[in-house]
């Protein structure tokens, strides 16, 4: 197993990461198409900048993604989720006694090739194991030095505050976009708790980049329209505007937020990167809160 570590210097609420990659949906690609090869989205993201690498057991992609930082590992916050495991089609149920917590990690690194997980989340809440008890085998592995942060996806403020209580947590992974917003109900006590939180599917998982034409069902037309009248003053696209728009949560909320957009292509990581830069004055936010709000 690669020895190599990241700097969790780089997990602070101080210092963390500008905006991660999800990789939920790379997988080798057969077509030999080099804008979707993953070891050329990987690298793209790594080169740029982009430190943070997001997967998941349940993903089926761990030790693609484990390959792809072979040598680089000292340039990523590794980043992966356990608890969720698929059952028949499209089934899934939810594992998190504490034997499974060992076993699914000691699993999760074999697959990476690795010998530590910098942050390792609980995928979803369980309705049958205690959290308390969840997370203190995943306080286990801490001391045991296989991993270095813990965070929690999928819960409740009352799942968060016991977590909390039984050991640090870093992160929470929840969804947040302009069609999205259910994690602002959590994040008084997110804040009170100092936890980073990491927004996945910042652009509401690719819809609010597809054309008008193609999210007519999908957005109300009102935020299509402001996202398009934005981005065209900005010489951005309307998925930009959205995903600068996760970008500017701290300012709003005060407390650290990683924007997680997945792509499976080059192209459109270096789109996403360079929203990171996007500035929206506050009228154009005001404008976008006003028009997601209505949506809720």
């Amino acid at each position: 197993m690669a020895g190599e570590s990241s700097d969790m210097t780089l997990l602070s609420a101080d210092n963390h990461p500008r905006q991660g990659l999800g990789c939920m949906r790379l997988l080798d690609d057969p077509q030999h198409d080099s804008d979707r090869d993953p070891a050329a989205v990987i690298n793209a993201a790594l080169d740029a900048g982009v430190t943070l690498l997001d997967t998941a057991d349940m993903y089926g992609n761990e030790a693609l993604v484990g390959r792809m930082i072979r040598g680089r590992r000292d340039k990523v916050v590794l980043c992966s989720k356990f608890g969720v495991v698929w059952g028949d089609g499209d089934d899934w149920s939810v594992r998190a006694e504490p034997a499974y917590v060992h076993q699914a990690c000691e699993a999760s690194l074999r697959r990476l090739g690795v010998d530590v997980i910098d942050l390792y989340y609980l995928h979803h809440r369980s309705e049958s194991t205690p959290i308390e008890h969840t997370v203190s085998a995943m306080a286990e592995l801490v001391e045991a030095g296989k991993v270095r942060a813990l965070g929690l996806s999928n819960v409740t403020e009352d799942d968060l505050r016991r977590a909390h209580a039984v050991h640090r947590i870093t992160a929470v992974q929840e969804e947040w976009s302009l069609v999205q917003r259910d994690v602002e109900q959590m994040l008084p006590a997110i804040n009170e708790l100092g936890i980073m939180v990491v927004a996945h599917s910042p652009t509401g998982h690719g819809l609010l980049h597809l054309p008008e034409e193609g999210a007519a069902e999908v957005a109300h037309a009102e935020l299509r329209a402001a996202m398009s009248e934005i981005a065209e003053l900005h010489d951005a696209t309307p998925g930009q505007v959205s995903l600068a728009w996760v970008h500017h949560r701290p300012q709003r909320w005060d407390l650290p937020v990683v924007p997680l957009p997945g792509t499976t292509s080059v192209s459109h990581l270096r789109a996403n990167i360079a929203a990171a830069d996007l500035v929206l004055p506050t009228a154009h936010l005001e404008r976008l809160d006003a028009v997601s709000e209505a949506l809720r």
